[in-house]
């Protein structure tokens, strides 16, 4: 166990690394001058060069890496070439929507797809699970944004029972909240569902649980005490790999709901051509990704009695 979890954190590690130059790599052979852009196309030759020489952009490739990779993961990421205001309070405020919004999503998701896959494959073959699994191939082929458009004008402009958009804390969070957290996790609820109807099928076909069947327990309750324990380590890789996705979703739903998140700051800057602004969030969401994979290993290593023996 102790020797696994060191391989995971050296490859977290290396990943990391590996990541972080790819980063800086991409977004430094982008197009554009940083100089244009903080200046103005009306600045003068002179005043562009003091700008790169201030902001040293004219530096080699390595000493610039060196500097913004050591101060990002300091958590500062510079001073925003447009707004000339520090980057790191506004990425740290925007990022504490953005996780909010996919915490509440995933565990709607959860709520939803873990007793509706587990009912379908109980009533496999019957009305009832064919009903889930059906309702469940729609839910996948809906797009986020789709789903927000259309609760946007059921509940905000039909009904006027709920916010069109925003984002706000204390007493009106929820209202502000419900709409763009049931637009992120029907997807991902759907595509959960599936997944644990298919590991509970899977499951069900297993001698352990035919044993427990033979000493005299229900098909229901051997699933419940013995079986949903296995079901949940492949699910559990899933719910990372979502997990991982549902950040990528939530740039495009803080979009449909002008939601002050990370998603909506990273659009702006891609817009504006603020490089370390863009360049920031992007490392900030990669390195979420990497946690999330890292942290799910993790888990599936304690799970799975097979990988701790190994």
């Amino acid at each position: 166990m102790p020797i696994r979890l060191l391989k995971l954190a050296g490859t977290f590690l290396a990943t990391v690394w590996v990541s972080t130059l790819l980063v800086f790599l991409f977004l430094r052979v982008m197009p554009g001058d940083p100089a244009t852009v903080a200046l103005g196309i009306d600045a003068t030759d002179e005043q562009l060069a003091a700008w790169r020489e201030a902001n040293g952009t004219t530096a080699p490739l390595w000493e610039q890496y060196l500097s913004w990779v050591g101060k990002a993961l300091g958590g500062d990421f510079g001073v925003s070439y447009v707004t000339q205001t520090p980057i790191g309070p506004v990425i740290a405020e925007r990022a504490q929507v953005t996780v909010v919004l996919v915490a509440l999503a995933m565990l709607l998701a959860l709520v939803i797809a873990v007793p509706l896959g587990t009912l379908a494959a109980m009533r496999h073959g019957k009305a009832t699970g064919g009903a889930i699994s059906g309702l469940s191939q729609i839910g996948v082929a809906l797009p986020s944004f789709l789903v927000g458009m259309l609760l946007i004008m059921v509940f905000a402009i039909n009904l006027r029972l709920l916010p069109s958009g925003g984002w706000q804390w204390g007493p009106e969070f929820g209202r502000y909240a419900t709409l763009p957290v049931i637009a992120l996790a029907t997807v991902q609820a759907s595509i959960l569902t599936r997944y644990v109807r298919s590991a509970v099928l899977e499951i069900q076909r297993e001698d352990f649980l035919r044993t427990a069947r033979a000493k005299g327990l229900t098909a229901n309750s051997a699933l419940v005490r013995h079986g949903l324990k296995n079901a949940a380590v492949p699910v559990l890789t899933v719910v990372g790999v979502q997990l991982a996705g549902l950040l990528i979703g939530a740039v495009v739903v803080e979009r449909v709901f002008a939601i002050p998140g990370l998603g909506s700051y990273l659009v702006d800057a891609v817009g504006n051509r603020d490089l370390l602004a863009v360049q920031g969030v992007v490392l900030l969401l990669v390195l979420a990704v990497i946690l999330i994979n890292f942290l799910v290993d993790v888990a599936y290593t304690s799970i799975d009695p097979r990988l701790r023996r190994a």
